[in-house]
Parts: C-alpha cells; structure tokens; sequence
C-alpha cells in the first residue's frame, strides 16, 4: 500500500478505514445506529450525495467543476413534481422525460460556454447556479402554492418510499456480487496475460470474499422488518436507482472508448489532440452527462422530501457533491478518480449527518465535521500527487 501511495494510487483504504472508526464512532454513542431500519435509511439519505458526486466525478476527471449541479437537480426535480400535479396532469414519463432533458441541455449550455468562449468552468457554473436557484424560485413560487408543492404522483413518491420485494432483492444482490467478482477476476486474468501489474491471488480472494460477505450484510439489512406499525421489508428503489447509474457510468468509463478518451483528456488534454482525439466534443459528453445525472438526483432529491420548495439549498448540495467524490479518491486536479469514489464519499457523508443527528448534534458540528473530512482528503489527494511527482 505505501508503493501505490507513493505513486499517486493511495486507493479507498483509507477512507473505507475511516468508515468503519465513524460507524464505530457513534454506535458507541447510540445503540440504534447500526439497527437494520437506520443503515437503511441511511443508504437512502447517501443517495443523493452518491450521485451527484458521481455527476461532478465527470467533470473533475477533466480538472472542470460544475457549481450548478445542484440547483440544476432542483429544477429538474421542480419540473417533473408541478408536471404530474393536478394543475397540468401530465404522465409521470412525459414529466420525468422533460426534466432529464432540461437538466441535461443545462449541462450542455454549460458546456458550450466553456469551450466556445474559453471561459472557466468555475465561473460559468457559479452564473448558471445563481440563474438557476432565480429559476427554480420562480417556477415553484408562481405556483400560487405557499412556496411549496407536495408529490400527487406514487411513482415519484415510491422512487425513496417504494421497496421491492424481499425475493427481488435477494435475486438483484446475489447477481451483482456474482457479476462484479466474475469482472474483477477476469480484469486481473486480462492483465496479467499482457504482462502487466496484477493482483495477487490471496488479495483478489479477500476482495471476492469481501463482496460476498459485503452481499449477505446488505441483504440482511434490506430484508428485516424496519417498520414500527406495519411491515417494512425490501430493498429501496433508491438504491436500484443508485445502482443503475453506477453500473452505467462505470462501464462507459473503463470498457469504452468515450471513457478512455476523457482519461486521456485529464491527464493531459494538449497530448490527447495531437493524439487525434477530438477533445472539445468529449468534453462537452462530460458536461451534459453532469446535467442528466444532476437531473436524476433531482428526482431523488423530491422523492425523499415529498415535494419540492423554494427553499432549497443547491449550493450546499454541490458541495457536498464535490466533497463526496475528493473524499472517495477523486483528484480535483483531473486525470484520477473512479465513479465508485463517488458511492464511498456519498456513505461518508451521511454518516456523518445520521450519526450526528442520532447523537442531537447541532448544524455547527456538521458542518466543522465535514469540513475537517474534506480537509484530510484534499491532503491526501495532494500528498499523493506529490509523491507521484517525486516516484516519476
């Protein structure tokens, strides 16, 4: 581990050993942390940090950030609960539809501003996030409603509030612990038949093992009975949702050319064009895949607060985002980082807000708990990097 964190790869050791001293941390301090009903609902909370961690983990790998993405998920959000309300009476796929699309042409708008005009990203976003934030104001505060416009529709509500059942998410585990130890085998066979850096086999038995166990715990969690007055079992759809997304981005960034395109970018863009990649078109994919996936979030986002008002905070929640992907092992500098990052940063995150809640601390500690978070993992990031520099 000190070899590959002197060479810049310090991994999610780390950051996953910091976990469990957290989770520690407060069952010490409340026993009902580690119940079945609170890591699930603590799953559900991290579903919103996971991805939009996972739509700025696009941009960062290009050394780009979006200030947007919050207020960008909030109004796509905003746009699909006042579509299916009684006032317009529009199908849920319709309303779910035009949203992504918003969202999605925000990113590109975005987008092309920073590459047509030359402009920082950081500034174009910080812009797009005070227009924004004035758009999702409107929006919603011209409903005539109070500020405030409830969910009439039970897809939308069940995306956070709806399970599956105990069967289906015994089935979708058991397939996906089963799919990515066959990837991780196959991946390490790969390379090493190329001669290249692979993993021990002790080391990839303790990853496969890891996943298995990591399995049983999830669906033991899933399928205990967390409800007071009524039964409660089954998996969230939130998390399929999580899932889904997951599986997509990672795919196309590890077994596609876009993905091996957009690492190339980050790690040096002038040699990636003389390469003939042509990098403006890829970096725009990036952007507007931070606007569709800020936009499923946004449908998270309203699920899980069964509307949407005008007092939503965006821009902590961009921030949060970003922390959740520097926490997980993405660099801010561009050319290193992996959309599970994002899922690592996201847990870490609501840890730390559940756990605090659980123990009746206030705003003030969170925040100073998630700033010193944050902190150690820039340090880290740069540390790295540094050793990195000195290895080459």
């Amino acid at each position: 581990m000190l070899k590959r964190f002197r060479r810049g790869d310090s991994g999610m050791i780390p950051i996953v050993i910091g976990l469990i001293v957290l989770a520690a941390y407060f069952q010490i301090r409340s026993s009902v942390f580690l119940s079945t009903g609170n890591l699930t609902n603590l799953m559900v909370q991290a579903t919103i940090f996971v991805l939009l961690g996972i739509a700025e983990v696009w941009l960062l790998l290009l050394g780009e950030i979006d200030l947007s993405a919050g207020f960008n998920a909030g109004l796509a959000g905003a746009i699909a609960v006042i579509l299916v309300d009684q006032q317009f009476h529009w199908s849920w796929y319709f309303a779910v539809g035009l949203a992504l699309i918003a969202s999605t042409g925000f990113g590109a708008l975005w987008g092309f501003l920073v590459i047509g005009l030359r402009l920082p990203s950081f500034i174009v976003t910080l812009a797009g996030q005070l227009g924004l934030e004035g758009l999702v104001l409107w929006i919603v505060d011209s409903q005539g409603t109070g500020g405030s416009i409830s969910i009439h529709e039970p897809v939308l509500y069940n995306i956070v509030y709806g399970d599956f059942t105990p069967l289906f998410t015994i089935i979708f585990i058991v397939v996906t612990v089963l799919g990515l130890s066959f990837s991780l085998v196959r991946t390490n066979a790969s390379r090493a038949s190329r001669n290249l850096e692979s993993v021990p086999m002790l080391l990839m038995l303790l990853r496969i093992a890891g996943l298995v166990i990591g399995g049983g715990l999830l669906i033991w969690i899933f399928n205990s009975n967390r409800g007071k007055f009524t039964p409660i079992h089954g998996m969230p759809f939130a998390i399929l949702i999580v899932g889904v997304v997951l599986g997509a981005c990672t795919f196309i960034m590890n077994k596609t050319k876009p993905g091996r395109y957009l690492y190339a970018i980050g790690g040096n863009a002038e040699a990636a064009r003389r390469a003939g990649i042509a990098v403006n078109r890829y970096r725009l994919m990036a952007f507007m895949m931070t606007g569709l996936i800020s936009g499923i979030a946004g449908l998270v986002y309203v699920s899980n607060l069964n509307g949407i008002s005008d007092s939503i905070n965006g821009g902590t929640l961009v921030l949060y985002a970003v922390a959740a992907a520097v926490i997980g092992g993405t660099s801010l500098f561009g050319g290193r980082g992996k959309m599970v990052h994002a899922l690592i940063g996201g847990v870490v995150i609501a840890t730390i807000y559940n756990g605090m809640a659980l123990i009746q601390l206030g705003a003030p500690q969170q925040y100073i708990a998630t700033a010193l978070v944050l902190l150690g993992a820039v340090t880290i990031d740069s540390l790295a990097r540094r050793g990195s520099t000195i290895v080459k």
